[in-house]
């Protein structure tokens, strides 16, 4: 893509859209997506969301906290979406398929989707040339393809960063959906030259990272702010679709204080008729099904 002033995408207010319906009845599609994600102790990590990392020793509690993650709380958020029969799309570092593969095996036998997310999340594809980044992106999928058995369909990047050249690598690598770009509650056709994929929405709003960790939050602002989004959205969807996204980190969503609003907000949901928990390409798969535009 070449540099430019607007999005590969049209410019599309929703209220001159025309309605259009999920294909199964449903009202909403309800979109979770866990980060299972990797960082080196080798990588130094800031202790603060505010404080800057310095110097070459390890930084044990700062690395200990997302370790946590990946040894308790991923579990306890994969035992919350099954009890409510939910099949989650994680975006997944390809790193975690060898320092972590118990945790790939657990979710396929779930049944959940992965998007790629990077190799490690302490890597940004705004630090890589143009070769490198092809590298890094056709070696993550591949990698999670031979872990899961499945290349993933879609891409998440670590940071949600993207280079004017990443889209173009994505549809190269058959990717057919993207979710970086969080500024639409429709997904929404991308123009990647004569190509085309899709936007699927992610939510930077409805997402433990920045609202708990970042903005400190309490667990019981989080279960609000997600139900009343999911009370928006489900009155908009009767009129046309609509994806309402809820994106979560182990390390923050899945410690013993936080998980209880998780689950709660989830049975606020699941109590509504026309809830579709669905998974990132069933989803774009079926908005595509639509012929909705954009």
């Amino acid at each position: 893509m070449e540099p430019r002033d607007y999005g590969p995408f049209d410019y599309s207010p929703i209220n001159r859209r025309k309605p259009w319906h999920w294909p199964n009845g449903s009202r909403l599609a309800l979109w979770v997506i866990p980060n299972i994600e990797f960082f080196p102790l080798t990588r130094p990590l800031p202790g603060h969301p505010w404080e800057k990392a310095t110097g070459d020793a390890p930084t044990v509690r700062a690395w200990g906290q997302r370790d946590y993650g990946n040894r308790v709380g991923i579990f306890r958020i994969m035992d919350v979406l099954d009890r409510h029969g939910i099949r989650a799309t994680a975006t997944i570092n390809s790193d975690i398929c060898d320092q972590h593969p118990q945790i790939v095996e657990d979710a396929v036998r779930l049944g959940w989707e992965f998007m790629g997310h990077n190799k490690t999340n302490s890597q940004r594809l705004t630090g890589l040339d143009a070769g490198a980044e092809r590298q890094v992106i056709r070696d993550a999928l591949e990698r999670i393809r031979q872990a899961t058995g499945r290349k993933p369909a879609g891409w998440l990047g670590s940071g949600l960063a993207e280079t004017w050249n990443t889209l173009d690598i994505l549809a190269d690598e058959g990717c057919s959906y993207v979710s970086d770009w969080v500024n639409d509650d429709q997904p929404y056709r991308m123009h990647v030259g004569d190509r085309t994929l899709v936007y699927l929405p992610y939510s930077y709003e409805i997402n433990d990272s920045p609202q708990l960790y970042y903005r400190d939050r309490s667990i019981e602002e989080f279960e609000l702010m997600i139900k009343h989004q999911f009370d928006v959205l489900y009155a908009e969807a009767e009129h046309s679709a609509r994806v309402m996204a809820i994106c979560l980190h182990p390390f923050i969503i899945g410690v013993p204080h936080r998980i209880g609003g998780l689950q709660r907000a989830l049975d606020y949901i699941c109590r509504h008729a026309g809830v579709w928990k669905a998974t990132g390409s069933e989803i774009v798969d079926a908005y595509l099904q639509t012929g909705a535009q954009p």
